[in-house]
């Protein structure tokens, strides 16, 4: 049994992390929704069903709500780790097979552990941006693109593509890689879709 020292944030990642003592050595864990400091928290077998106690699954009772579950015994909890996650324990035998949140059912060994509880931090999807150069920075710690104005979209006096009745490029959208720069939009070097011929000797 440890007790809660701290609920600290980690740059990274979106879920706090609790840091538990556990008298001998200091633990970090994910926190469960409602955690508090100097809250107990219990780990084995034995322990209570209770928010935040870690438990093989093969002794938590069907429909409870788990997070931080292990793939392989010992592995420290591989499945539904991020913020608001949840899965639920739906029947035990040979395997204990839990309900994921994308909806899969998973067989886990029962000597697996899992956390109770829902991991906290579920509202951060609820958090507006406020500025779009929040949702820059979120898109690209996500190597994700973030959307952009295109070209045909613009007036003429802001891009090479811009202006006419309609959106269309309205000249030849391949461009030479020699092109001074402010011109130099478009199909840059466009390698050929024709297949070489081969000579015959």
């Amino acid at each position: 049994t440890g007790t809660v020292v701290d609920i600290v944030k980690e740059r990274g990642r979106i879920a706090p992390i609790a840091i538990v003592n556990f008298g001998s050595e200091k633990c970090y864990m994910l926190a469960s929704d409602g955690i508090k400091v100097n809250q107990k928290i219990s780990i084995g077998a034995t322990a209570p069903i209770e928010s935040g106690n870690c438990l093989p699954v093969s002794a938590i009772p069907e429909g409870t709500l788990v997070y931080n579950i292990e793939m392989k015994p010992g592995d420290g909890g591989k499945l539904v780790r991020s913020a608001g996650g949840s899965a639920t324990v739906v029947s035990h035998g040979k395997y204990t097979v839990v309900l994921l949140p994308s909806g899969r059912f998973k067989e886990i060994h029962p000597s697996c552990r899992a956390t109770i509880g829902v991991i906290a931090g579920s509202g951060h999807a609820e958090k507006p941006f406020a500025k779009s150069g929040k949702k820059y920075h979120a898109f690209k710690s996500k190597s994700r693109a973030y959307f952009k104005v295109s070209g045909v979209a613009m007036n003429p006096v802001d891009h090479p593509h811009g202006g006419g009745a309609h959106q269309h490029v309205g000249t030849q959208s391949s461009i030479s890689r020699h092109t001074p720069p402010g011109r130099k939009v478009g199909h840059i070097a466009p390698r050929s879709r024709k297949k070489s011929k081969r000579r015959m000797k």
